[in-house]
């Protein structure tokens, strides 16, 4: 594979953890970084080794040496600073929530699609090893008909009404923070057309869910239980139950192992991803880049929008509405 080029927009807590995946991959250079924050670009870049740092984004998109772009910036800019970067002609590798609601990511999606340029989204929990081999044992039919999954997913986060994951106007909440692991992990076993969606939450101070649950109900049958916050511990485990049997995935959203368990007979797969699992969205990414793929067969573009739909019904269930639009 040719080296493929990469900028960072945003960088933050998440784009380090990026960062140090591109240095554990030959096929990869980490050659610009973009801020609205020129100091912190240059910290950030002075840490990896980055020649080129930009203070503005309108700079950073005109760099003619980036391939692909990884967008970790806040949840409200999402939208725009993709939509940029596809414009330009910039492959995208967008930080999940995708965006703020279904109808910016359906724009994005039809940016790319348009302008023939590479776009995913950056759900990294879907591309790691114990995916891949959960996705293959469920294509054998190994736990025969699947009818309910569960996952759950939350931390206890101190109580900071500026903080990104209680900021209304930061696209925070606990659905679009964590809960977007269990909805993803569901749309991967059962799909992204349920008949119906149930969902409760509890809506704090500063307007977003702190912690919410939903389920999912499907055509024939199916049902996904699932939750997620951001004041209260929830275990990281997910559960896929069978007619034959049942997986069992303990710390799912960046799962080393897992349990086969077939009529009463247990196997345990380890597949561990190693010190930093963010390498294989990379992968994923610059193979579909050198392949001249417009989107990932993994996460595919229409499936990303079709959460989105999700959240955006449940969100409506609360009366929660951002005011990014």
């Amino acid at each position: 594979m040719k080296k493929i080029k990469w900028g960072i927009m945003g960088p933050g807590k998440i784009a380090h953890k990026f960062a140090q995946s591109l240095q554990l991959l030959t096929s990869a250079e980490l050659v610009a970084i973009g801020s609205r924050n020129l100091d912190r670009a240059k910290v950030f870049a002075e840490k990896y080794d980055v020649k080129r740092v930009y203070g503005s984004y309108d700079e950073f998109i005109m760099d003619p040496e980036v391939d692909l772009v990884y967008i970790a910036t806040t949840n409200q800019s999402h939208f725009e600073c993709a939509m940029q970067c596809l414009k330009a002609g910039k492959g995208v590798l967008l930080e999940k929530p995708f965006t703020i609601g279904a109808e910016q990511a359906k724009i994005l999606v039809d940016t790319a699609r348009g302008n023939e340029v590479f776009l995913m989204e950056a759900m990294w929990m879907r591309f790691l090893p114990v995916m891949a081999k959960i996705r293959e044992l469920l294509a054998e039919n190994t736990i025969g008909e699947v009818r309910m999954v569960k996952a759950d997913y939350g931390f206890q986060g101190a109580y900071d009404p500026e903080r990104r994951q209680l900021n209304l106007k930061l696209g925070g909440g606990a659905l679009m923070d964590v809960g977007i692991y269990p909805l993803s992990f569901a749309a991967m076993v059962l799909g992204v057309k349920p008949e119906k969606v149930i969902s409760a939450a509890f809506i704090g101070e500063t307007g977003v869910d702190e912690q919410c649950s939903f389920t999912l109900s499907y055509k024939g049958g199916e049902l996904a239980e699932l939750s997620s916050a951001v004041r209260t511990y929830i275990p990281d485990f997910a559960y896929i139950l069978g007619t034959d049997g049942y997986i069992k995935i303990p710390e799912f959203s960046h799962a080393n192992s897992f349990e086969l368990n077939i009529n009463g007979k247990s196997e345990i797969f380890e597949l561990l991803h190693g010190s930093n699992g963010f390498t294989y969205q990379a992968q994923e990414a610059m193979k579909c880049f050198s392949e001249r793929k417009m989107e990932s067969d993994i996460m595919p573009l229409d499936e990303t929008v079709d959460i989105m739909k999700i959240m955006d019904h449940i969100h409506s269930q609360w009366g929660l509405e951002y005011p990014v639009k």
